[in-house]
């Protein structure tokens, strides 16, 4: 067989493996090992180590694309010295993630603008590359899925995928109108996961004033019950950073 059909099958083969990226890898790594009296197993070493490391990519590029995070969300881009609340020190012990093998969720609060989404989305975004599964959500996109979960087959799918997640971001929970069927599927999906997974709260008001969106003061009341049980309060102030960016010239994202 010439070297272009052993190419060729080599390359089906790998897709046939879900690893189409390393067929011609594998046809120079031979060449070299050939020219370098490099021995089968430890050929066969190489290849099995770019074959994992390919599925290791695939896996992490699927659980950020599952995510859904926002566009900024690299945590290296989180500067404290703009806000006022957190300490490059306090963020340094929150990345070592021990609070979310804890299962302690955490309350960020603030005013709009100062960095509560981009440092939520940041912490969830190392939290999924640390090998945790970890999913970012907007408090209204999770109130829908969670009242359409009995009846639409990808909120079924989405509501159980959450269920699986070892920290789970609530975006903005002051950003849906009061319904109290959303307050009661809230309440039901915080009392399934509150002690198996963390939980991050971004919020622009107080938990005392989380009734007003919520709507039902006693299922307010158990729902804080659960979250506040094992809970760190993150307050940040200061300037708005999209007011900050565009005065400077540009704007974030």
């Amino acid at each position: 067989m010439s070297k272009i059909k052993q190419t060729q099958k080599l390359d089906e083969q790998c897709k046939q493996l879900r690893v189409p990226a390393i067929g011609e890898w594998i046809v120079m790594e031979a060449d070299q090992c050939a020219s370098g009296n490099i021995s089968y197993i430890q050929f066969l070493e190489r290849t099995f180590g770019k074959m994992l490391g390919e599925k290791e990519k695939k896996y992490l590029e699927a659980q950020i694309k599952n995510a859904q995070l926002p566009n900024r969300h690299d945590l290296a881009q989180f500067d404290c010295s703009l806000v006022e609340g957190i300490s490059p020190i306090a963020l340094s012990q929150l990345k070592e993630l021990t609070w979310v093998d804890q299962s302690i969720n955490l309350i960020i609060m603030g005013p709009p603008g100062v960095g509560k989404t981009m440092l939520s989305a940041g912490l969830c975004h190392h939290a999924i590359q640390s090998g945790y599964k970890a999913y970012f959500r907007k408090m209204d996109a999770l109130t829908t899925t969670l009242i359409k979960k009995d009846i639409n087959r990808s909120c079924a799918i989405e509501y159980r995928r959450l269920l699986k997640a070892n920290l789970v971001v609530i975006d903005d929970i002051m950003m849906i109108e009061p319904d109290s069927r959303k307050a009661n599927a809230f309440f039901h999906f915080i009392n399934e996961i509150y002690e198996s997974a963390s939980i991050i709260i971004t919020t622009n008001k107080s938990p005392s004033n989380w009734v007003e969106k919520l709507g039902d003061e006693v299922l307010t009341a158990a729902i804080l019950d659960r979250i506040l049980h094992h809970s760190e309060i993150i307050n940040l102030a200061g300037e708005s950073q999209r007011r900050l960016s565009k005065r400077e010239g540009f704007s974030l994202k």
